[in-house]
């Protein structure tokens, strides 16, 4: 299988082989999934708190007697029974991150890429950047290959003019191939990738 590679201008330079045994298999959306699921968890910022009997306000003071008042026993007003007492085994600040097997990852965002591919919304390119910072050019490189909603752009080693010219644009992301995610992939519309980050992805994939 292979792929066109344009210029910014949208006009065919050449084209780029495609391995069948990284790209040409199923696509297996359940490990997809799993990298997701992984990425979303990994984002959550877990500062949920609840205070439990040695945090709340209140004496430690027995309120009375063991024995001998009739009423059932009691240590503190603390007591996790009593209204405004603390709370048992409620959420505590802690980190949902967890790690995946490497190759689940790397077949996570192996079948993210070649569902793009079949899809038809990955644009190869022979070279991204900008003669200027401002957003005005990122916006018309854009618009010449045909995008005008989100976007995920990647290069080996992205211009930081070009970073800094679309960090405006709601939905458009710049990326070096060694940090791609699978979520990063399916989480956008369209896929520009230079050839060379192409090659990148498809040797650390295949």
């Amino acid at each position: 299988m292979t792929v066109d590679v344009v210029n910014q201008q949208n006009e065919k330079v050449g084209s780029f082989d495609l391995r069948d045994e990284v790209f040409g298999g199923r696509v297996k959306t359940d490990l997809i999934h799993e990298s997701v699921v992984r990425a979303n968890a990994a984002e959550r910022r877990g500062t949920h708190a609840t205070k439990t009997r040695a945090m709340v306000s209140g004496s430690g003071k027995k309120p009375w007697r063991q024995k001998g008042t009739g009423r059932a026993r009691v240590g503190e007003i603390r007591n996790p029974l009593w209204r405004k007492g603390g709370a048992v085994f409620g959420p505590q600040p802690r980190g949902y991150g967890y790690r995946l097997p490497r190759k689940v990852e790397k077949g996570a965002l192996r079948s993210a890429l070649a569902q793009k591919l079949r899809d038809g919304q990955v644009i190869v390119v022979d070279a991204l950047s900008v003669s200027e910072i401002k957003t005005k050019a990122a916006v018309e490189m854009l618009k010449r290959l045909g995008i005008d909603r989100e976007a995920l752009l990647v290069d080996v080693k992205p211009e930081e003019r070009l970073a800094l010219s679309v960090r405006n644009l709601d939905g458009v992301r710049v990326l070096p191939s060694n940090r791609v995610s699978a979520r990063d992939v399916i989480d956008t519309r369209r896929v520009v990738l230079t050839q060379a980050a192409l090659g990148k992805l498809q040797d650390a994939l295949g």
